[in-house]
């Protein structure tokens, strides 16, 4: 049997909501769950208690993988290796995963970023197949980037956290932002609940001609702008609960980039078609869940099974 049809499992661990999935990729889904996330115990038990269900159910499982919400220890040769950082969400930080799913299911792990996950699962099934440099970022609760580098998330002495870049504001803007540590970052002015505390009311209720989209935009734009001239990648997906819900935003963003960039960058991949450049990821909603299936394959891979 394959790396690919081996049954594997996947848990999407994020600040408000876990998704368990079971299967081999997107054609291949054996059986989907959703928890609440609460505190670390509940919470584990909980992704325990399902799995073990499903493989009770379905038969063993050749890899778990998991894409969780950060900051991460992700650096092998770190003692923490495995477990949650220092992070805001109370009662999770230095939370250890790895080594406690590993010992309740005796199989490899894989281990990264939600965000890292769904650019990998894009790299795999979705709209980055073929390429070996692009970003996946997620607009939603928070502003989080998953930035694929010769075919590998990028790791030096931590992970990437491109949603908290600082960026040049938009000519006249002088709101402060709401990121608790660096006020104006892009999380800080793009976010979701960035949106709701800019306009007063959740984004989900604001009309496509509501002022507030205009910093959204230029902000994203600006986010966009540091990769093309940093790591250069060969396509930027963006995806979460306000881009889905905001198409808008997709061709807005595409516009600031053009006026940020200024024609400085010629690349075919930019001044051929921003429409193509910059679009909506290919496996929608499912990029996250599906990331964490893609980190299990690649745990399995690295195992030689």
């Amino acid at each position: 049997m394959t790396v690919s049809n081996r049954l594997l499992a996947g848990v999407e661990l994020g600040g408000t909501k876990c998704v368990c999935i079971l299967g081999t990729g997107p054609d291949d889904i054996r059986a989907q769950e959703r928890l609440a996330t609460a505190d670390p115990v509940t919470t584990l038990a909980g992704i325990e208690s399902v799995l073990g269900r499903w493989i009770a159910e379905h038969g063993v499982i050749a890899a778990l993988g998991v894409a969780s919400f950060g900051p991460l220890a992700l650096r092998k040769e770190q003692p923490a290796y495995g477990s949650i950082a220092a992070t805001p969400k109370p009662g999770w930080g230095h939370t250890d995963i790895v080594n406690r799913f590993a010992d309740r299911f005796g199989v490899p792990i894989g281990f990264n970023t939600d965000v890292n996950g769904a650019a990998l699962a894009e790299g795999r099934w979705g709209a980055a197949q073929g390429l070996h440099n692009f970003a996946y970022v997620t607009v939603g609760t928070g502003v989080g980037v998953g930035l694929i580098v010769n075919g590998a998330p990028v790791l030096g002495c931590n992970h990437t956290e491109m949603g908290h870049l600082r960026i040049a504001r938009k000519a006249g803007d002088q709101w402060p932002g709401i990121c608790a540590f660096h006020g104006d970052c892009v999380e800080g002015l793009a976010s979701g609940p960035a949106i709701e505390a800019r306009a007063g009311m959740s984004a989900d209720r604001l009309g496509a001609d509501h002022d507030a989209w205009s910093f959204v935009a230029h902000a994203l734009g600006q986010l966009v702008h540091a990769m093309v001239l940093t790591t250069a990648p060969e396509r930027i997906l963006l995806g979460g609960g306000v881009m889905m819900a905001q198409t808008h935003l997709f061709e807005r963003v595409r516009e600031e980039l053009r006026r940020s960039l200024n024609r400085y960058v010629e690349a075919d991949e930019v001044s051929g078609g921003l429409s193509r450049y910059v679009r909506a990821p290919g496996l929608g909603a499912q990029a996250g869940p599906l990331g964490a299936l893609a980190l299990a394959v690649d745990a399995l891979g690295s195992r030689g099974g």
